[in-house]
């Protein structure tokens, strides 16, 4: 189910306005994309990747963020499902032990907020 609505979420996102986007990325996640940017900054995603809308997030480490909701995986080793990215932005080495991203301690909560705001995008 969570897979036919990312499927479905990204042919959709092709031809919405932002609010529209943001409102589908809400149901999605759970989450509150107007959080995200202070905590994508408090926790370092902002150091190491490129993301609209976050100050001083130019970091070229990791991919730039901004069609994360159009990919087919996260990481590179987990289906794009909103529960996957969850899972991805609490634990990535959970996923990928090799993994170049760090686990942050940022909460499952908070994460929803993140992943809101990047399916937003």
């Amino acid at each position: 189910m969570a897979l036919l609505a990312v499927g479905c979420a990204a042919a959709f996102y092709a031809g919405t306005r932002p609010s529209q986007r943001a409102a589908l990325a809400i149901s999605l996640t759970g989450g509150d994309p107007a959080r995200a940017p202070d905590l994508m900054i408090r926790y370092g995603c902002a150091g190491c990747h490129t993301i609209p809308g976050v100050p001083g997030a130019d970091g070229l480490a990791g991919p730039p963020l901004n069609s994360l909701s159009r990919r087919i995986y996260i990481g590179g080793v987990l289906r794009n499902t909103p529960e996957n990215l969850l899972a991805w932005i609490v634990n990535p080495r959970s996923a990928n032990p090799g993994t170049a991203m760090p686990v942050t301690g940022i909460t499952e909560r908070e994460a929803r907020d993140v992943a809101a705001y990047l399916y937003s995008l």
